[in-house]
């Protein structure tokens, strides 16, 4: 079937579609990991986005059960030179075309993803508008320039959980379009309880979900931690009548600014408890602490970003999903910048001088990804010990 995704510059990509069919709005945004499709298509930090893969054949292995960072696609579209129909696997279940089929997501292959991508570096990300439907590209022109954009949108509240429940590898289960309404990431609900500790956890983090990645919530785990997903409208108050060790500040998609209740819900636990943020959370982290954050022209997506750590002089190889940058300037002198993008100067980690808090602007939990910035986990473990 004939699939057309329409720039709001008037570009027009006329191909074939995969995956569900209809009509999907969105800002058009490129990913440079060569592989990881699964892990890009269900990070709910992409909610909002057509999300297009540099890497010119997508699909060859398949998907399957454990590659998921969330319920399930988050995706408002996703883009491909070409889709591999055979996939080849031992861990293969379904297609990638039967994943997004079954999750109501539409893909488009055969276009030049190469110019695509050349023409966001360019111009800078743009809204787009993919169809199976409406075929007339003036029309879909005109859908995407009417569309609002990310800027001043909280989409956050599309991605969070509803209600605060316990993290289990239980809890990451396979679901269905049919199932995603009445069940979100397959949690299990539970009061936000105060202090207790499962047998072999050493410390109690709550984590404040923006649009939390599982491998997040594993790194936890796996550093001693017994971690409790509460919403991102949470009130410091609650949190800190949990008496947890720790709180956690999540990635997610989107516009910072408008998040202003996890603003005010961090700025109630700074010097509180310890503090460590990821991605969405390190920006809401440095607008808590005074700063002022902006929109990059065509944002940092891909599994294969270079930071340099100020501290030690290492290099660190990240893999990153953001749109939006906290500015460097705008921080007060109680700051400390720690991480630096080489690829363009932009601000990556910070920590504060007298508060146990710290951030950073990548995903030191990969998935997909290389693992050079794992040891973040157990800083903030460290902290928690100090404190």
């Amino acid at each position: 079937m004939k699939a057309i995704l329409a720039l709001s510059d008037g570009t027009v990509f006329e191909g074939e579609q995969f995956g569900a069919t209809g009509e999907a709005i969105g800002e058009v945004v490129f990913n440079t990991s060569m592989t990881g499709y699964q892990e890009v298509l269900t990070d709910p930090s992409y909610k909002g986005q057509i999300v297009t893969m540099t890497y010119p054949l997508i699909g060859n292995y398949g998907c399957n059960e454990a590659d998921v960072e969330s319920i399930g696609p988050q995706v408002e579209g996703f883009v491909v030179r070409e889709y591999s129909a055979y996939h080849s696997n031992w861990r293969s279940k379904w297609s990638l075309d039967t994943y997004l089929s079954e999750h109501s997501i539409i893909g488009i292959q055969g276009i030049d993803t190469r110019a695509l991508t050349r023409r966001l570096r360019v111009h800078g990300v743009m809204n787009g508008c993919l169809s199976t439907e409406d075929l007339n590209p003036e029309s879909l022109v005109a859908k995407t320039r009417a569309w609002h954009g990310l800027v001043g949108w909280d989409l956050v509240q599309r991605v969070t959980c509803p209600n605060p429940y316990a993290w289990q590898i239980s809890n990451q289960l396979p679901v269905t379009s049919s199932q995603k309404e009445s069940s979100r990431k397959g949690e299990v609900t539970s009061p936000l309880h105060h202090r207790t500790l499962a047998t072999g956890a050493c410390y109690k983090v709550i984590a404040l979900d923006f649009g939390i990645k599982y491998n997040i919530l594993r790194q936890l785990t796996e550093h001693g931690c017994e971690v409790q997903v509460v919403p991102a409208q949470t009130p410091a108050e609650d949190i800190l009548a949990a008496e947890p060790d720790g709180v956690f500040l999540s990635n997610g998609p989107g516009d910072p600014m408008p998040v202003d209740y996890a603003i005010k819900t961090i700025q109630g636990l700074m010097g509180k408890k310890p503090l460590f943020g990821i991605c969405l959370g390190h920006q809401l982290l440095g607008l808590a602490l005074g700063g002022k954050t902006y929109k990059l022209k065509f944002g940092h997506r891909g599994a294969n970003q270079p930071v340099k750590h100020l501290e030690t002089d290492r290099v660190e190889i990240t893999s990153q999903n953001h749109g939006f940058c906290v500015d460097i300037d705008s921080l007060p002198n109680s700051v400390d910048i720690t991480h630096i993008n080489l690829n363009d100067d932009t601000l990556e980690g910070i920590q504060h001088r007298e508060y146990p808090l710290f951030s950073v602007q990548y995903h030191p939990e990969a998935s997909p990804g290389p693992h050079d910035a794992s040891y973040l986990f157990s800083r903030f473990t460290d902290m928690m010990d100090e404190c």
